[in-house]
């Protein structure tokens, strides 16, 4: 049967599409400069961020700590300090300031963490505050990189709506150096299986249409 291959590539293909509504995958390439742009500098922290507060030599006003709807630090030593709409300097200006008023000389410094999802086909998948700088290949690494049926040429990519598919095994692009934003989704791909993805859905139709032939012939 000359079109079973051929419509079991199309049956696939209408599977995978069904699963994922609304989204547009569109190769990583030079036409599309947007994937692989570096993300420009946190300028401010919004609600939901989360910071990476350092104390010199106080590990218990230290710690990483998200910054709650109404624009304070989610702790009780820092929940009146407001740091909403407000740039990494003016924040830990604030917190030097308050601080100055439990401690001599406080040394602060403030890191703001990225929040990224990882999944998929990778050892432990789950939501991971990542430093300013980290990469795609880093994150997938943080997330005990791929299983053994993960498949680091198909890492889907979700930034906001859009959806980039990039391979991190080439080395000529360096592709797993694109660094992360804030909220992206990164999703490893399953390995092929041809079994599995082709021979067991057709076998299936064709199972189907026997068994409809058989009532007809009845």
């Amino acid at each position: 049967m000359p079109e079973s291959p051929r419509l079991a590539r199309m049956l696939s293909l209408l599977v995978a599409c069904s699963l994922l509504p609304g989204l547009a995958v569109r190769p990583v390439s030079a036409q599309n400069p947007q994937a692989t742009a570096g993300p420009a500098s946190v300028q401010t922290l919004k609600p939901g961020d989360v910071v990476r507060i350092t104390v010199w030599r106080q590990p218990e006003m230290s710690g990483e700590f998200r910054v709650s709807s109404d624009g304070t630090i989610a702790h009780p030593l820092y929940q009146s300090i407001d740091v909403k709409d407000v740039t990494l300097g003016e924040a830990t200006a604030r917190i030097r300031q308050y601080l100055a008023r439990l401690t001599n000389d406080p040394q602060v410094v403030i890191e703001p963490l990225l929040s990224v999802a990882v999944g998929g086909e990778v050892r432990s998948p789950g939501l991971y505050n990542l430093p300013l700088g980290t990469t795609l290949s880093q994150a997938v690494a943080q997330a005990g990189g791929g299983s053994d049926a993960g498949v680091l040429k198909k890492v889907r990519l979700i930034r906001g709506d859009r959806q980039e598919i990039v391979d991190l095994t080439d080395t000529r692009r360096n592709l797993g150096a694109m660094p992360v934003r804030s909220g992206d989704q990164i999703f490893l791909e399953r390995r092929n299986n041809v079994f599995r993805d082709i021979v067991g859905p057709m076998a299936s139709i064709l199972g189907a249409a026997a068994a409809i032939v058989s009532v007809a012939r009845r």
